[in-house]
């Protein structure tokens, strides 16, 4: 699934349709498109891994979900597979193999874009409480829990973990204020290395524990577990890490 950066990156290469009309509107999307032809799409918002394409009367969002994909001004894969499909005057844009849905204006107002890791509007007092108040909590599903650290996911957990020496099934009720401290700035800090990157096509020659067999600092095998509520993967160094349980 793409994790917030790569739905930044996503919405920049969409942003040059900003300002146009929809001349044409298709896909096996279940709503109805023709609404949108011949209104102009005023501006792209992100959140998290949602992106929404915000029109004058209604905005749709998308998400790619675990196998979703996009093109630009070319359909490259097959109408089956097309879930939407806007044409403008120059180009278009398309998207496959994901979830589209139309949601009214006011549907914006309701989001907490405090919760984005990437946003301008990130609010790290208001985590902290959010973290405060779910004590039982694995710290594994916390990072994962988009109503917390929207944008993050199973690679931005596995590292920020492993920078904060924190093992995956911590409780973060017993995580010393310190540590949640770290835990807040780390999954914001780690969002924006991997958005660098992820445009400098390197972000995997970073990675020091996610798919690794081995710890970087002390050069132990590292634990390969299904973690948390989610039972998503985790790689952590039972050494370098510790569990706070």
């Amino acid at each position: 699934m793409p994790e917030g950066p790569s739905i930044i990156l996503m919405k920049e290469n969409l942003l040059q349709f900003v300002g146009q009309k929809v001349t044409e509107a298709s896909g096996n999307a279940k709503f109805d498109k023709e609404p949108f032809v011949g209104q102009s799409l005023l501006e792209i918002r992100t959140f998290g891994k949602q992106t929404y394409l915000v029109f004058e009367k209604a905005a749709i969002r998308i998400h790619l979900l675990m196998f979703g994909s996009y093109s630009i001004d070319e359909q490259t894969k097959p109408d089956k597979s097309l879930r939407l499909a806007l044409l403008f005057s120059t180009g278009g844009m398309y998207f496959y193999t994901c979830s589209v849905k139309s949601v009214e204006i006011e549907h914006l107002y309701s989001i907490d874009w405090e919760a984005d890791v990437l946003s301008d509007r990130w609010n790290p007092a208001k985590t902290k409480k959010k973290l405060k108040s779910n004590p039982a909590m694995m710290v594994c599903d916390a990072l994962m829990d988009q109503n917390i650290f929207s944008g993050v996911g199973n690679i931005i957990k596995n590292e920020v973990l492993f920078r904060i020496g924190v093992q995956p099934e911590s409780l973060l009720g017993n995580l010393p204020d310190k540590k949640l401290k770290e835990l807040i700035a780390e999954a914001r800090n780690y969002s924006f290395d991997f958005l660098e990157w992820k445009r400098e096509f390197t972000l995997k020659k970073h990675w020091l524990v996610h798919t690794k067999t081995v710890c970087p600092i002390c050069g132990l095998k590292l634990i390969r577990k299904q973690t948390g509520l989610g039972k998503r993967r985790s790689f952590y160094c039972e050494k370098d890490q510790k569990l706070y349980d």
